[in-house]
């Protein structure tokens, strides 16, 4: 039925998702990018986000195939968004929600799921997806013991691409009038870029999707070269994009190509969204404009560019959208010298990796003969702990057998991350002695470097 504006009348809040608004982007591009940039604000959906389409989906698909029936449980690992979007479909239909997320999601975002009555489980984030404790194992193992329970599997489900692939690329094609050029996304499940992007290119096969990546995630390296990379694996701040693993709704063949963002150039376009165009918008929107200003030169004046703003930034409130968070983390500059300064004048050193599975007289006898303080422990070449001689000496004198043990018995949590524009200021408070140095990325040499104490106190002296 169409309704006249303004007289639409909703049976229940399910029925006013979708139909986003389409908004032009005049302040951030003006100057840099010739084409017309639209961005598709799905923050207009009743749980502010671009997941609630996918969330009727998936649950009325699964109440079809007889999966999911009345008074059963909906189970799913989630950053915020589709839980939000299940958690409001829950509650019009009456089931019970329990989600598993990450400790890197921002609070708001798990207080909101609980607000619609869902119970919420905080699992690690820097653990392998087949961990017993990720969130994608604790929400699998839950959706097999409980008694009418269905997992989602937002990653794996395809009704999440069909969602976007019979709404939201109709809705563009539509409301531009078959005028898109192209299409920037950021990729998490992948299900909106492959839908969205499946849709379109079947009405016009020259329009190209882009997906907008993050360094930490294997999305990019896999499409260019087929390789799935655990060194491109490690641990970053950006929500909503990137993974560790290659969920099935990613559909490469759609994908033209990948553009890496990073955590910094994302938390910083976040915050000029709002303030230099009124759109209060997430994190994946702030990488997804970063990384379209990135590709610019791909563009020209008789193109029209679609981005996807995914999710609302009150859910970044206490992050981004924070001073005192972005000045933690290094993204609010700050003058004086900076971690970049510190490599360029030999002070820093280049990362040096130990893998888990050697044993710890290895260990010892790396940093006896290069005179390290500590060093950072690999499985796989992916980054997952740390060992420092205080503490090593601590576990030697109390066990000397404890060196023919593979090191993952005894190594610490992984060192922090920090971009190498990282003020050093900034870097002196993230060294502690629990967290006795910091490894530093610089995305361009694609290099990791790490900072002691004792660096800091070189150059501070």
């Amino acid at each position: 039925m169409v309704f006249p504006p303004g007289r639409r009348i909703c049976d229940t809040i399910l029925d006013a998702i979708g139909n986003t608004p389409l908004v032009r982007i005049h302040s951030i591009t003006r100057g840099l990018v010739e084409a017309d940039v639209l961005a598709k604000v799905e923050t207009f959906n009743p749980g502010n986000s671009i997941k609630d389409r996918m969330a009727v989906k998936m649950i009325e698909d699964a109440e079809r195939a007889g999966l999911l029936k009345p008074g059963g449980t909906i189970v799913e690992g989630t950053s915020g968004n589709t839980g939000m979007g299940l958690a409001i479909v829950a509650v019009v239909k009456g089931y019970r929600c329990i989600f598993t997320t990450t400790d890197k999601q921002s609070k708001e975002k798990i207080d909101a799921l609980k607000a619609f009555g869902a119970e919420v489980i905080v699992c690690p984030t820097d653990v392998d997806p087949e961990d017993p404790r990720s969130y994608y194992s604790v929400s699998s193992r839950l959706a097999r013991e409980m008694p009418g329970a269905w997992k989602a599997n937002q990653y794996d489900n395809l009704s999440n691409t069909q969602a976007h692939y019979e709404q939201t690329g109709p809705e563009i094609w539509e409301q531009t009038e078959g005028r898109v050029t192209h299409l920037v996304c950021g990729v998490g499940t992948g299900g909106t870029i492959s839908g969205v992007g499946r849709y379109l290119k079947e009405r016009n096969s020259r329009i190209k999707v882009w997906g907008i990546d993050t360094y930490g995630s294997v999305f990019k390296k896999y499409k260019e070269t087929g390789i799935f990379d655990k060194n491109e694996i490690y641990p970053y701040i950006t929500e909503g994009i990137g993974e560790d693993f290659l969920p099935a709704n990613v559909d490469f063949d759609v994908i033209d190509s990948f553009e890496k963002v990073t955590d910094k150039d994302a938390a910083i376009m976040t915050r000029r969204i709002t303030r230099e165009e009124g759109i209060f918008a997430g994190n994946s929107a702030g990488s997804a404009m970063a990384g379209l200003l990135q590709l610019r030169h791909h563009f020209t004046k008789d193109d029209v560019v679609v981005v996807i703003f995914h999710d609302h930034g009150s859910r970044y409130l206490g992050k981004m959208y924070n001073d005192e968070w972005m000045r933690a983390k290094g993204f609010i500059e700050i003058s004086g010298l900076t971690a970049r300064d510190l490599v360029a004048m030999g002070v820093s050193g280049e990362l040096y990796a130990v893998e888990a599975t050697r044993p710890v007289e290895d260990a010892i006898r790396i940093m006896s003969e290069r005179d390290y303080s500590q060093l950072s422990v690999t499985r796989d070449g992916r980054v997952i702990g740390s060992l420092n001689e205080s503490h090593l000496y601590n576990q030697f004198v109390r066990n000397p057998e404890i060196k023919r043990q593979p090191i993952e018995s005894i190594m610490q949590p992984a060192f922090q991350f920090a971009d190498i524009s990282t003020p050093v200021e900034l870097l002196s408070t993230m060294i502690t002695p629990e967290n006795p140095a910091v490894l530093v990325r610089d995305f361009k040499t694609d290099k990791t470097f790490i900072i002691t104490r004792s660096d800091v106190i070189r150059v501070l002296m």
